[in-house]
């Protein structure tokens, strides 16, 4: 049969803490027990998802107490990624990684976005600065043209729409007089 289990060790270099857990776990080594794929007696293999046991250290208090804690894969991506951030946001990490990227730098390009635009943004001072606005983008104005092309190739052919009568209140006020 099968192992359907992964063991590793999670180092954490500052104190963590996890969604639904109400302490302040310790920096240091933790033995991690991840499932790799949904147990064979699991109704739905599809909405299974992969959770993460992680062996806690003793209490001071407690010292013989062997702890466990159960979280979500996801929950436990995220304090390692806090962690590795060594004090930084997790939205400067997402910039960083994005700026990084090729094609993003190649949308940006396009679009005639800057990257000092993009660190305003990101940088949650909620005050707007003109001398960074973005510029209209040019897929937009593309886009408005090539709708307009579009409706003409569609109506190409079609009779012209007779003149619309005249409204109600232009004909309520030539009755008037």
């Amino acid at each position: 049969m099968e192992d359907l289990t992964s063991k590793t060790v999670a180092v954490f270099s500052r104190p963590f803490t996890v969604p639904g857990f109400d302490e302040i776990l310790p920096a240091g080594d933790y033995e991690i027990e991840t499932e790799v794929a949904s147990p064979p007696d699991e109704r739905d293999p599809a909405a299974w998802k992969a959770s993460v046991l992680v062996k806690l250290h003793p209490r001071i208090s407690h010292p013989g107490l062997a702890r466990t804690l159960t979280v979500s894969l996801a929950d436990l991506d995220q304090a390692r990624a806090r962690d590795k951030l060594t004090g930084r946001e997790l939205s400067d990490f997402f910039l960083e990684e994005m700026l990084a990227d090729p094609m993003v730098q190649l949308v940006m390009k396009a679009d005639g976005v800057s990257e000092a635009h993009l660190r305003h943004l990101y940088s949650g001072s909620g005050t707007s600065d003109p001398t960074l606005a973005a510029p209209p983008s040019k897929t937009t104005a593309r886009g408005a043209r090539d709708e307009e092309s579009i409706r003409t190739a569609e109506n190409e052919g079609m009779p012209p729409r007779p003149d619309s009568p005249p409204s109600l209140r232009t004909r309520l006020a030539a009755g008037k007089t």
